[in-house]
Parts: C-alpha cells; sequence; structure tokens
C-alpha cells in the first residue's frame, strides 16, 4: 500500500487528507486500515507517534460517510489524548462537515457538553470517568454506536479504568466493530480482548519496549540531594525544548516555581489543573512562551509536540512503559532527540525493571550496593551542548505497574488543589493561568 489513494476511501475523504498532508500510510495504517474497511475487529499493538490514531479514525469517518446511520466511540486514558485524537478527527472531516462531533472530559463545562449531546453527535471521544458521568445522568445514549476504539488501552487500565470501561460497554449494541490498541500487551489486555473482540486480527509494529533510535539516552548517577542543581545544569547547557518528568503534582508545582524564579521559563502540566488550564499550558509551549514543560506522567503519552528537544527524567516512572512514552516526547516524526535519566540509590529496583522491559531475555547485571556518579552534567561530549562530569550509561528497561487515577475525569480530583501561587503565576486557586512566563 503506496498511497491513501489506494485505500477504498470516500473521495469527500481523500480530499482531506491531501488537504492535511497525509499522503503515505505509516506501518501501523497500512496493516490496520484494510482489516477495519472489511468490518473486521482488531487488536493493535503500536508506539506512541507511529500513526495510530490515523489508523482508526479514517476508516472509522469512511464509514459514517458512507451510512446515515451508526456511531462512533472513542475512548482514551488522559484528556490531552482525547483532544489530540478530536483534533485529527476533525481535521479529516474539514471546517464545513455536517458531522457532528463531541469531546467528553473532565475539566470541561458539563452544560456545554449536554449542548452538544442534544445534537446526536456520530463520533464521541472521550475519557472512561466522563463518559460514565453522562451515562448515569442519562445524558448520553449509545445504541447507535457501532463501532468502538479503545486506544492505550494498557494505559486506561494502569490508570484503574477497567471497571468504568466494563461499564460503558453494558451500554453499547452486541451488534459492533471494536478496534483495541496498546502500546503493550500484557495478560490483562488479552484476557480483556478476549471479551470484547471478536476473532480480531493482529496487527503490530515498533515494539514499546525499544526506545526510538533517532533518542540519544544518557544516564547520570547521582545522590537525590544533588538532583536539583544537576537539573539546572542541564537546562542551562542544552538548546531547545525541554519536558521534566517528575513523580508528583506538588513536586511538579515546586520545581516549575523554583526554576521560574531563577529565569529559566517553566510551567506546569498535571491532573489537577482544570482542562482550560491545561490547554493553555500546552499551547503555550507549542508557542514556544516558556522552555521548560515540568510534567507528571499524565503527558507521558498523547502530547505530540515536534519541538521538545530533550527530556529529563527526574524522577523514574512507577511504570516500567510509562519510561519508553516519556522519551517518546521528543525525536516525533523523524527528528532527533535526547532523554537523560536521573538515577539516585534508591532508584535500583525500578532501573533494573525497566531493563527488563527494554532488554528482554537478556542477562540482567547485578544489583549494584549503591549507584555513584558525577554532578549530574553528562559526558561532556555529547550534541546539543551537554556538558559536566557526571556519569552516562545506555538505559535500559521499568519499575512496577501501579495503577494510578491521575488524568482521570472525576471531580474529586479537580477539587484538590493545594497549591500556592505567586501574582501572575500558573494556575490554582482562583487564578487564571499564565499564558506566556516572562
Amino acid at each position: 500500500m503506496s498511497t491513501f489513494n489506494d485505500f477504498d476511501l470516500p473521495q469527500k475523504l481523500k480530499e482531506s487528507l491531501e488537504r492535511v498532508n497525509y499522503t503515505t500510510p505509516t506501518p501501523i495504517q497500512a496493516q490496520a486500515i484494510p482489516f477495519i474497511m472489511q468490518g473486521k475487529d482488531v487488536l493493535g499493538s503500536a508506539a506512541t507517534g507511529t500513526g495510530k490514531t490515523g489508523a482508526f479514525s479514517i476508516p472509522m469517518i469512511a464509514k459514517i460517510l458512507a451510512s446515515p446511520r451508526g456511531a462512533a466511540l472513542i475512548l482514551t486514558p488522559t484528556r490531552e489524548l482525547a483532544a489530540q485524537v478530536m483534533t485529527v478527527i476533525n481535521d479529516l472531516l474539514g471546517k464545513r462537515s455536517f458531522i457532528p462531533t463531541v469531546l467528553l472530559i473532565g475539566g470541561d463545562s458539563m452544560s456545554k457538553q449536554c449542548a452538544a449531546l442534544r445534537m446526536r453527535p456520530r463520533i464521541i471521544v472521550g475519557t472512561p470517568g466522563r463518559i460514565n458521568d453522562h451515562l448515569e445522568r442519562g445524558n448520553l445514549i449509545l445504541h447507535d454506536v457501532n463501532y468502538l476504539v479503545l486506544d492505550e488501552t494498557d494505559r486506561m487500565l494502569d490508570m484503574g479504568f477497567g471497571i468504568q470501561i466494563d461499564r460503558i460497554l453494558k451500554f453499547l449494541p452486541p451488534a459492533r466493530q471494536t478496534v483495541m490498541f496498546s502500546a503493550t500487551l500484557p495478560d490483562a489486555i488479552i484476557k480483556m480482548s478476549s471479551r470484547y473482540l471478536k476473532n480480531p486480527e493482529r496487527v503490530s509494529v515498533d515494539v514499546t519496549s525499544k526506545p526510538h533510535v533517532n533518542i540519544q539516552q544518557e544516564v547520570i548517577k547521582l545522590a537525590s540531594g544533588e538532583k536539583y542543581d544537576a537539573l539546572v545544569n542541564q537546562i542551562k547547557t542544552r538548546e531547545g525544548s525541554i519536558i521534566v518528568f517528575v513523580k508528583t503534582k506538588r513536586g511538579a508545582d515546586k520545581m516549575a516555581d523554583k526554576l521560574d524564579k531563577q529565569g529559566l521559563r517553566a510551567d506546569t502540566i498535571h491532573g489537577d489543573l482544570h482542562q482550560r488550564q491545561r490547554e493553555r499550558v500546552i499551547q503555550s509551549f507549542r508557542d514556544r512562551k516558556f522552555r521548560v514543560l515540568v510534567a507528571t506522567d499524565i503527558a507521558a503519552r498523547g502530547l505530540d509536540i515536534p519541538h521538545i528537544e530533550h527530556v529529563i527524567n527526574y524522577d523514574l516512572p512507577q511504570c516500567p512503559e510509562d519510561y519508553i512514552h516519556r522519551i517518546g516526547r521528543t525525536a516525533r516524526n523523524g527528528a532527533e532527540g535526547a532523554a537523560v535519566c536521573f538515577l539516585a540509590p534508591e532508584d535500583a529496583l525500578l532501573w533494573r525493571d525497566i531493563q527488563k522491559l527494554m532488554n528482554p531475555g537478556e542477562p540482567l547485571p547485578p544489583l549494584p550496593k549503591r549507584l555513584t556518579g558525577g554532578n549530574g552534567g553528562g559526558n561532556g561530549n555529547n550534541r546539543r551542548g551537554r556538558g559536566g562530569n557526571g556519569g552516562s550509561n545506555r538505559p535500559h528497561g521499568g519499575p512496577k505497574r501501579e495503577p494510578r487515577a491521575e488524568g482521570s475525569s472525576s471531580s474529586a480530583d479537580e477539587g484538590q488543589r493545594r497549591r500556592r501561587r505567586r501574582p501572575g503565576g500558573r494556575p490554582g486557586q482562583g487564578s487564571a493561568p499564565r499564558a506566556a512566563v516572562a
């Protein structure tokens, strides 16, 4: 399959693909689209950034354009990913489309969503929490849905959405086509697929346990108390946009404030921000109004900003696969990028789990009694101006899986803001989000 013109797509959709410069299908699109167009269920595994949104959106739109009946439901683990999927769909539909759509995510206006639902949308994109909210209130009717997509299913299970997904699917007609995509295929995903998919076709590209070849990785061994100074050194010696991953929401706030006070233009994104606040922070980062984005794992998937050149893992993720997704925020669309991992002595077990993921079947080195290294500066001879004398190794693989609710759409999560903000700072108690950081 060489171009999208080789698929049996409606002419209107082909024109939209040309308009948005979709010319050559990615490998996952080339594999999945023919099966989906034939009406078959699909179980796909593909890494982030491989074009899987197009793989399920293009045939979905083709089916909706071809029939006046039927609707599609797409479930994603986070608001950011849901919004990104909706953007792709709206781009493919075009500005003058007569197909009504709705985005159902937490942190957004319920009244606005209810008004959109009264228009009987044929494409519904959302997170499990907010979808369940509307179902329980009787706002959402799914009896016309004949096309279901479960995107980033492994992440949804990690975040504890399994029960909510089960509830949602009880509202769907049994006669439907189901497409499930997951970056990894653990036993829980295989078990879920056996319940919800009928004789699915398997498609797989870009195994997630291997990072992108265009990402140059470094490991810096240091004590926990040395991390912040090492981070400042990394930011000052690198050029371009940087995303820094930390463990907690409160830690993200404190770090962004501290960096900002040092003149290192920074802002933060995590699950305690309202959706509009998240959108404004992301848009400001896209517009390069600040250089450093401090984030929790809510941004590990679904954040597609091409100009991110560096990823710094200040804290290791608790889920091994999230390491791959974190560093996948750079080196997008064929570009080159760099990823740095701070490794403190207490991180030894988590780091070994990451090694297991990235190098399955290979013998692992014994756990060190204590990780030691330089001052967090890198090896001094890498691209983009890395400096310092810290140790540098090729990373390998990730931590034990623990369900997390970060990014869920529950209103309780939105209300828990324990943040202190100076005037003009990032969104906090009653303050509007900052459009730019001086």
